[in-house]
């Protein structure tokens, strides 16, 4: 594609370079490699089972380490909570109620934002008045918000919480850092970046004094060097009416760039509407310091092996680290390696993710992946895109399901920060069709965090509780219990 001065211009403005944009144009036109989908991760391969005694040996490695180590909790916050209300919105556009709308209206007043919407509401108010003093701007206008922004949970006192909030709630109980710190760091959208400071800077201190300790929080955006173009059906470039090249945010697997910037021991990764009262949040605070208590456990051998073979001048327990890798990375080997290939495979960033049985949920899902130009299979959150037609039914077979509950050991063992961009799958991604002022076109999305962008990580999986992810898709999860408290 050959632009013109003008785009050339608009292009290094952003961040990005004519060869890259050329690049991206060329995946809209070859599209994305599926991936060799070996069979899934499962409770006797690949998916790690914790006793009662495991659980504690591991919360108790992580209690010694949490308070000698810098951890931050990371939080994607900028998705939007259009699709929270998806089922609100069409009520409103077709006047015809259906379950989500009719159980929104008749719950109405068990919703923590009750209190905040019932003055937008006039006396005698119909199903549609509600629901649109709700989503619109006549109204609290919660269709426009971000997830982290909406009041999700009221409390007995009478207080209520946002997910951000919950989320400084949940930091208390077990990302605690040196002196006492909490590290929290949320992930928004340039057009509600003020919103969630405001919000920030209006509750820290009663956070802080809440729990006794000094939460540090702070926001970033995703890159627009991370951005895409977009392209109109016909895969030439859509442009804006004013003739300039259209850009969009190239989904969550762009905020490894943000992810980058973190200086950390170990990071949490967690969306920002999975969260619950405190009420019911025994099992995920457990389950954290159970998930970062096998990172540690993990990554001391693994130091502890590349510090061996380096100092060492014959290395005669070469089976000692295969069975290792083979055993505690989710690496299948076809031959043994040499010991600098060994070493390659384990001086790599390493996550442990917490993964629940797979009830039908949609989504990504932990899978046995072969590579065939390294003749390495691995462990890989694999997304149902990825997966070509012919291998549907591996997906339907799987057992476990990804919620996003991700422990990230990014150092080195001479505690050097790994580049995280250096262990992308640039090959992963997919194509979509969306629309811009009533005009379709197809959208790029990058690597996807927990997928492509970490596709060369070393992977645990471990089984978590289900009690463990309580997201909030629709507004009327805000009814179910780990969202209410008597």
């Amino acid at each position: 594609m050959i632009f013109s001065d003008k785009d050339i211009k608009q292009i290094k403005n952003h961040g990005l370079s004519p060869e890259s944009v050329n690049r991206q144009i060329d995946m809209f036109i070859n599209g994305f490699p599926t991936l060799n989908i070996v069979k899934p991760a499962t409770s006797d391969d690949g998916v790690m089972q914790c006793s009662d005694s495991d659980c504690q040996k591991y919360i108790n490695m992580y209690e010694d380490y949490e308070m000698g180590h810098r951890i931050v909790k990371f939080v994607p916050a900028s998705g939007a909570a259009t699709r929270m209300f998806k089922d609100l919105f069409d009520f409103i556009s077709t006047n015809m109620p259906n379950r989500i709308s009719r159980t929104t209206v008749e719950n109405i007043e068990k919703f923590a934002f009750w209190d905040e919407l019932e003055p937008y509401v006039p006396q005698n108010a119909s199903d549609m008045n509600i629901v649109q003093c709700l989503v619109t701007n006549s109204g609290l206008n919660y269709g426009n918000y971000p997830k982290g922004l909406i009041e999700f949970h009221k409390y007995p006192d009478g207080s209520v919480r946002t997910p951000v909030e919950e989320h400084l709630s949940e930091g208390a109980q077990y990302a605690k850092s040196v002196d006492n710190n909490v590290n929290i760091h949320f992930t928004v959208s340039p057009e509600h970046r003020d919103g969630f400071e405001t919000l920030i800077n209006r509750v820290l201190a009663q956070y802080d004094s809440k729990y006794g300790m000094k939460f540090n929080v702070s926001v970033s955006e995703q890159k627009s060097s991370t951005d895409t173009i977009a392209l109109k059906m016909d895969k030439t470039p859509f442009r804006n009416p004013d003739g300039s090249l259209l850009f969009r945010p190239a989904g969550h697997g762009a905020l490894i760039e943000n992810l980058n910037d973190i200086d950390a021991d170990l990071i949490f990764i967690k969306n920002i509407d999975n969260v619950s009262v405190e009420s019911m949040r025994a099992d995920t605070v457990k389950y954290k310091k159970v998930l970062g208590g096998i990172l540690i456990d993990i990554q001391k051998q693994i130091f502890k092996i590349i510090e061996y073979i380096n100092t060492m001048e014959n290395h005669t327990d070469i089976d000692k680290v295969h069975d290792f890798v083979t055993s505690k990375l989710g690496v299948k080997l076809d031959q043994k390696l040499s010991m600098a290939e060994y070493v390659n495979l384990l001086n790599r960033p390493l996550r442990v993710c917490g993964v629940v049985k797979n009830n039908g949920d949609q989504g990504g899902g932990p899978f046995w992946v072969r590579d065939e130009t390294s003749g390495i299979t691995s462990l890989q959150i694999v997304e149902s895109s990825q997966i070509s037609p012919e291998s549907k039914q591996i997906l339907a077979d799987s057992e476990y399901f990804n919620p996003v509950d991700i422990v990230c050991g990014i150092k080195n063992f001479k505690r050097v920060k790994f580049d995280l961009r250096e262990y992308i799958d640039e090959n992963t991604g997919f194509i979509s069709e969306k629309s811009k002022n009533g005009a379709s076109l197809l959208a790029l999305e990058r690597p996807g965090l927990w997928n492509g962008a970490m596709a060369k990580w070393n992977t645990v999986f471990v089984a978590v509780p289900a009690d463990t992810f309580t997201p909030v898709k629709v507004v009327t999860d805000l009814l179910l219990p780990p969202h209410q408290t008597k």
